[in-house]
């Protein structure tokens, strides 16, 4: 039992996520993974990819306990036979099946961690269910309040993780987001999974601020001097090493990232951007704060390269997220 145990989800059937999560499961050499997805479709592509590579198919994510050091397979069956790179419908409710399944073996403590291939939002919701994304629905699933979204990767420099502050966010509607308790949260949030998931005892957190120049003393907005500061101040009470304002067009620089185990963004693309031009097809995408353990790739679902053919995905940001997982197991243990 000191192997992590795994759910992947296979994610949108007509995308790379279903190549990607097999390629990367079947190169796991220290966790017990499970694939939930289409049989069906994984037997094939495993036909294909690694014929000599037996898969066992299971019943529930429990039986992982007896069949360690094998690739596992649970089925969660599509409405009709997915064509690479056309999006399907009837497939929706097929797709949020998968990622239930794998949440409700990691609530019931089946698994240790989920990781989760890119799934297609449209898809899902044509499908007739509301559907925003993986973090808000895992948040929605698991009872909980608030979840942070955080990507990491190693750069030249060390690991680089960029935490958010607003998601999926229209950014005329940013500002009013950005409250001083909500921010206390988020910085909560991000503190309590560095030292519990990540074992950084310690962690140092820089906060962006929200306007150009920080603000500049008030010129520039006011959100710095009204929200952002006090927050970082109810943190620095606390004794966390947590500090800020700064301007985000010049705090990535390694100087002030070789101080950090973690930036707090305001906002997507203040700080998505900046890490997916140092470490994009090998970054993490992870949720902080619930109950479980959930990673995931840096990228979508990639149609196009689906509908050229197996092959032509890159499946190493999946094999991070499942490495990060494995690590972020053992660290909570």
């Amino acid at each position: 039992m000191n192997r992590p145990r795994i759910a992947i989800t296979c994610g949108e059937p007509a995308g790379i996520g279903p190549e990607i999560a097999l390629r990367a499961a079947l190169e796991v050499g220290d966790a017990d993974c499970v694939l939930i997805g289409d049989a069906s479709q994984i037997k094939a592509l495993a036909t294909l990819i690694a014929p000599a590579r037996v898969l066992r198919m299971v019943h529930s994510a429990a039986e992982l306990a007896t069949h360690q050091n094998t690739l596992c397979v649970l089925d969660a069956p599509l409405a009709t036979a997915p064509k690479p790179g056309q999006l399907d419908a009837r497939n929706g409710l097929a797709v949020l099946k998968m990622l239930d399944m794998a949440i409700d073996a990691a609530v019931a403590e089946e698994v240790d961690a989920i990781v989760t291939a890119p799934v297609q939002k449209r898809t899902i919701n044509d499908a007739g269910h509301a559907f925003t994304g993986h973090t808000e629905y895992l948040a929605e699933r698991t009872g909980t309040d608030q979840v942070v979204m955080m990507l990491a990767g190693d750069t030249d420099d060390g690991v680089l993780r960029v935490a958010l502050a607003t998601t999926h966010l229209a950014l005329a509607d940013v500002p009013a987001a950005i409250a001083s308790d909500s921010l206390m949260t988020t910085l909560t949030i991000i503190h309590d999974d560095l030292v519990r998931r990540f074992g950084i005892p310690d962690p140092r957190i820089l906060v962006t601020g929200l306007n150009p120049h920080a603000g500049e003393g008030g010129y520039l907005g006011r959100e710095e001097i009204e929200q952002i500061t006090p927050a970082i101040t109810r943190a620095q009470d606390l004794g966390w090493q947590v500090s800020g304002p700064y301007p985000a067009d010049t705090l990535f620089q390694p100087r002030y990232l070789s101080d950090a185990d973690c930036v707090l963004a305001m906002y997507h693309d203040q700080g998505l951007p900046v890490l997916k031009h140092a470490t994009f097809g090998h970054g993490v995408n992870i949720t902080l704060g619930l109950p479980i353990i959930r990673t995931s790739v840096d990228h979508g679902t990639a149609l196009d390269l689906a509908a050229a053919g197996l092959g032509h995905a890159d499946h190493t940001s999946m094999r991070e997220a499942i490495r990060v997982a494995c690590q972020m197991v053992r660290a909570s243990r």
